[in-house]
């Protein structure tokens, strides 16, 4: 039996154990590992990156045909320009050519795909082909794919707690109506729900700057499988043990002989 016969077994038998009622609505994924891999095998980092782009490709098909609505992907943070100039030109010109590449498919596929993060820093050559491929796919309804470049979690809230600040000093709003309704309208996944599922490769233990605000009671499943190594039967192993979790939001779930009476201090 060959290894695509033996995947394929093996992912047969972890579909049968996934509750198709359950499936996260969405995924959030720091795709860790990619140099690494390429180091262990000889490789330049470069070459991890080129991986990276095909696990990703699979992750999405596969998420999408399980019936996840949104996933959110963090391919470049903000601190990641810190890496050797050779390798983030390498990855500014990659999302470029991948962009290019997979637009059109990605809209055969009724897939949205929105680019999250401060952009500013790009050539005009891949904002362009950025602004061409989220106007091409803005009306796409079946799944929506969030690309998270030159991102950063605290940059964020920071920009958004200023945006607020002016209004109120514009005195476009009281201090009354500032609120988590209003943070969350001026982040840049709004109008999106959050996570329910973090998945981290690589076996760091760290969220690394990632949807802050957005992550607050989303489930962290962490591998330590390289991001380029990880396929079908890792994801579905993800859903499996997320499905397995009490989500609790902070309270302890149902209680035998217990009611859900309303405390005499809360708010």
């Amino acid at each position: 039996m060959n290894s695509q016969k033996i995947s394929n077994k093996k992912n047969s038998k972890l579909s049968n154990e996934i509750d198709k009622l359950r499936i996260p609505k969405h995924i959030a994924i720091i795709m860790d590992g990619n140099g690494r891999w390429a180091i262990k095998k000889g490789f330049p980092r470069t070459f991890g990156h080129n991986k990276g782009v095909s696990v990703l490709k699979e992750i999405i098909k596969v998420s999408k045909n399980l019936g996840c609505k949104t996933l959110t992907a963090y391919a470049f943070s903000t601190e990641n320009w810190t890496r050797p100039a050779k390798e983030v030109d390498f990855l500014v010109e990659l999302f470029e050519k991948v962009i290019n590449k997979e637009i059109e498919q990605i809209h055969k596929n009724s897939i949205r795909i929105n680019f999250v993060g401060d952009l500013t820093p790009f050539p005009e050559s891949l904002k362009l082909i950025i602004n061409k491929s989220e106007s091409l796919t803005k009306n796409n309804k079946e799944f929506t794919l969030n690309i998270c470049i030159n991102y950063g979690g605290r940059q964020e809230i920071v920009k958004v707690a200023k945006k607020i600040a002016l209004k109120y000093f514009a005195g476009e709003i009281k201090s009354n109506e500032i609120n988590e309704q209003l943070f969350e309208s001026e982040l840049l996944l709004k109008g999106s729900n959050d996570p329910e599922l973090l998945i981290r490769t690589s076996g760091e233990k760290r969220i690394s700057n990632f949807l802050l605000w957005q992550l607050a009671y989303s489930e962290i499943y962490i591998t330590d499988v390289l991001w380029p190594d990880f396929d079908e039967n890792e994801f579905l192993k993800a859903i499996i043990d997320y499905q397995a979790r009490n989500r609790r939001f902070g309270g302890i779930g149902s209680l035998p002989n217990e009611s859900c009476k309303t405390s005499n201090y809360s708010s």
